[in-house]
């Protein structure tokens, strides 16, 4: 008789041994996968703050600024906005909400009609010059060439660029003129410089 009981003592303590290894066995695999969650949500928020800290293109940083809504509709309906995310590197004189104002009434709202938009294309283009240019580049340029920088853009006519005091001013192919009013605006592939009227070209 004690050893029937010696024997179902031990057995009893066998299954209770088994039943605490396996809750041990459970907690450790919930653990574990806490664990691996925790490592993966600790990814994401990595992932998500490179993304963050990324600098947008040229177009990404016009869409961040409200002084330039009427250039990024413009930029989407002539389909630019593909060439404008390009590698570049781009310099961009980007025409105020202000400089678009200053255009006929109804100029505007024209130029974005479809049957328009080639000749909308060529006027945005005609204000974004190929290569990187600071505004100290632009000022060294036009003094190095004493008085006049004179550069093509992407829509192939040129800009000419000189100095009045302290101000860059841009004359067009028709001989108007804009004032550059906010410079070196930093994009990922390019930079961008404000100016306060819009520049036309001849064709």
């Amino acid at each position: 008789m004690k050893v029937l009981r010696t024997i179902g003592t031990l057995a009893v303590a066998g299954l209770l041994f088994a039943s605490c290894a396996d809750n041990k066995k459970s907690e450790t695999e919930e653990d574990m996968n806490t664990n691996t969650e925790m490592a993966v949500a600790d990814d994401v928020e990595v992932d998500l703050e490179v993304q963050e800290l990324e600098q947008p293109t040229v177009v990404g940083v016009a869409m961040t600024n409200d002084n330039f809504s009427t250039l990024v509709t413009a930029v989407k309906s002539a389909d630019l906005v593909g060439t404008l995310n390009s590698e570049g590197p781009f310099t961009v004189f980007a025409p105020t909400n202000d400089a678009f104002n200053k255009l006929p009434e109804g100029t505007v709202s024209t130029l974005l009609k479809d049957e328009n938009k080639a000749q909308l294309t060529g006027i945005l283009t005609y204000h974004v010059v190929s290569g990187k240019f600071k505004a100290s580049d632009v000022i060294n340029a036009i003094n190095d060439a004493n008085g006049k920088f004179i550069v093509n853009t992407v829509q192939g006519e040129a800009l000419t660029l000189s100095l009045d005091g302290d101000n860059v001013k841009i004359t067009d192919a028709n001989g108007n003129m804009s004032t550059i009013v906010m410079t070196d605006v930093d994009a990922s592939n390019g930079i961008i410089h404000a100016i306060d009227t819009v520049i036309m070209p001849k064709s």
